[in-house]
């Protein structure tokens, strides 16, 4: 393993947390978040840790970041102005999601509202079936009806969730193409590449939670990397996704929707790797943040997996509320 200085950065709701590691030597620094602008407290604290160990910017090999800034700007409703572009007829879909009831008896039970209004969400004509056959050719003069609803509505970023587009993306493709020839700077998430799977409602979600964050997510991690430029940095600075792997800021920044729940994500792999140095099978981790707080149980060493992952549950935390 390297033995060359590498920094970790967490950024939370209320505090950012950063470790500096120097071969066998580690410096620590926490400072109030910047709500305003996270970049701030990032620097701050990378800043705070260079001072104590007295280490150059250039002489750092690798910087990792983790954090909950998508999670909370979910949470706290505080995205973009978002809209969905769905196939006709399933302008709904979002809304219906599973046609169940997570609390089969209250009916007081319900959901928050979705991401996208139904004033927001627009269907245009085609038709794609499973197997990726154009069963009816996109409508370009539906597309292009869109235009002046998005300059009306002041739409900042666009969510595009087709049926069957896993099975063929060609026509979200086309419709990013119209839209970007009129609005070169809005933000635009196809569900062929954000969640490339089957099952519509899961595509359609993850999408519109992507294109939700994507404008707050993608300028603060561009303004990151400036910052870590002009302040002499060269090493790659490598993001934490919730399925604990990590990404590039490229990456992180077209498809923010993997970083929620990625600083969790993080403290979950090292009390796993605890509980392996320490000989604990059965570990219990509790991560206690300002806006959230996070829980997982870790058996035999391992961590547990899962396909799906809801956030924001409204109703007595039950699964299905989110």
């Amino acid at each position: 393993m390297s033995t060359a200085p590498r920094i970790a950065v967490d950024i939370g709701g209320t505090f950012t947390d950063a470790v500096l590691q120097v071969e066998t030597t580690r410096y620590t620094a926490k400072v109030l978040t910047t709500s305003a602008n996270p970049a701030e407290g990032f620097m701050q604290s990378v800043s705070q840790l260079l001072s104590q160990a007295v280490v150059a910017p250039a002489d750092v090999a690798l910087i990792t970041h983790g954090t909950t800034l998508a999670t909370n700007a979910l949470i706290e409703r505080r995205g973009a102005r978002t809209a969905l572009v769905v196939t006709d007829g399933h302008r709904d879909s979002l809304e219906i999601g599973y046609e169940n009831r997570f609390d089969q008896y209250n009916f007081d039970a319900n959901r928050n509202p979705p991401l996208v209004s139904r004033a927001l969400r627009w269907s245009v004509r085609e038709r794609v079936d499973y197997r990726g056959q154009v069963l009816q050719a996109l409508d370009e003069s539906s597309v292009n009806a869109l235009i002046e609803r998005i300059e009306t509505e002041s739409i900042e970023s666009v969510a595009v969730g087709l049926l069957h587009a896993y099975a063929n993306p060609a026509h979200e493709s086309r419709i990013r193409e119209i839209l970007l020839q009129h609005f070169p700077d809005i933000y635009i998430s196809l569900s062929s590449e954000v969640c490339p799977e089957i099952r519509e409602y899961e595509r359609q979600s993850t999408t519109c939670a992507n294109a939700y964050v994507r404008p707050l997510i993608s300028s603060y991690l561009v303004d990151v990397r400036q910052r870590l430029a002009d302040s002499g940095f060269n090493c790659a600075c490598l993001l934490m996704t919730s399925g604990g792997h990590q990404v590039t800021i490229d990456t992180a920044a077209a498809f923010p929707v993997r970083l929620v729940e990625s600083g969790p994500a993080g403290g979950a792999i090292l009390a796993a790797h605890l509980a392996r140095t320490l000989g604990e099978s059965s570990v219990l981790s509790f991560d206690m943040g300002g806006t959230t707080a996070k829980i997982c149980l870790i058996d035999d060493y391992e961590l547990p997996l899962s396909r799906t992952f809801e956030i924001d549950r409204a109703h007595r935390f039950m699964k299905g509320s989110g």
